[in-house]
């Protein structure tokens, strides 16, 4: 039998060793993005991916209404107040008289100005000492501001809480506010506004009222108890308030002009 040569013998255990590394390389698995996918591992979303679109904002607070511009002699004077559920929430003034000590002036009195409409609920609010004039424009604008808010569509009444109603009123009765007419008087203007519910009066206010001077102290006077009388009484058919006669008789006629309005 012949025998292999050596040589001849390394030659092949070499080429088997190749062919074993060969094989062994071919079968490492792949490491390729699309295997590391497949194999659990998932690309992050971005922030914006994630959120979903949110679709506006909420509903406002209170419907706005500007009064007209009222000119002084220092520079116009305009108001904005803002309005919810009948009454007035904020108040302030988008033009004032400014430059040299008007800025002075308007820094002192527009504040105070705005927080006595808050608290008032009326354009008869105080004159500022030493801006009699940027007052005077203020209220005016204020005023006009009110009669637009007035002639605003109602929103609609929440219904009553009240587990009963008294006798001659529906229980689903809905309040309404009404504002009669201007009554011109010998020391100035009245008006007064109204709110029914269930066919009475549930609150009366007077809008405008006489000012100035000695009038000031008859309307602080006169107009809480016209007010109150109106409510107790339901109708027109009140006593005038002891020197304020011209303001009880103004009060009175805008009072039935409101009546009449609301239906009686």
């Amino acid at each position: 039998m012949r025998k292999s040569h050596p040589v001849r013998r390394v030659v092949l255990a070499t080429a088997a060793t190749v062919s074993g590394v060969v094989l062994m390389l071919s079968l490492k698995p792949s490491s390729d993005p699309a295997s590391a996918q497949a194999g659990g591992t998932i690309p992050q979303q971005t922030a914006a991916a994630q959120e979903s679109a949110q679709g506006g904002t909420g509903a406002t607070a209170g419907s706005t209404f500007t009064g007209d511009v009222v000119q002084t002699q220092y520079g116009p004077v305009q108001v904005r107040i803002t309005v919810s559920g009948s009454k007035i929430t904020k108040s302030e003034a988008v033009q004032a008289p400014k430059g040299g000590t008007s800025d002075q002036k308007t820094a002192l009195s527009v504040p105070k100005l705005n927080q006595d409409v808050v608290t008032k609920q009326s354009p008869q609010v105080d004159t500022v000492s030493g801006a009699t004039y940027t007052s005077e424009g203020y209220k005016k604008s204020l005023q006009s501001a009110i009669d637009k808010a007035n002639k605003a569509p109602a929103a609609p009444a929440q219904p009553s809480a009240q587990p009963s109603q008294p006798a001659g009123g529906s229980a689903g009765a809905a309040a309404k506010t009404v504002t009669g007419a201007v009554s011109q008087t010998q020391y100035g203007p009245v008006q007064v506004r109204i709110t029914v519910s269930g066919g009475k009066i549930t609150k009366a206010e007077a809008v405008q009222a006489p000012k100035g001077g000695t009038s000031d102290q008859k309307t602080a006077l006169s107009v809480p108890k016209l007010n109150q009388e109106a409510v107790a009484a339901g109708s027109a058919d009140i006593d005038s308030v002891s020197g304020a006669t011209y303001t009880s008789e103004g009060y009175k006629k805008s009072l039935q002009s409101a009546l009449d309005q609301a239906g009686g």
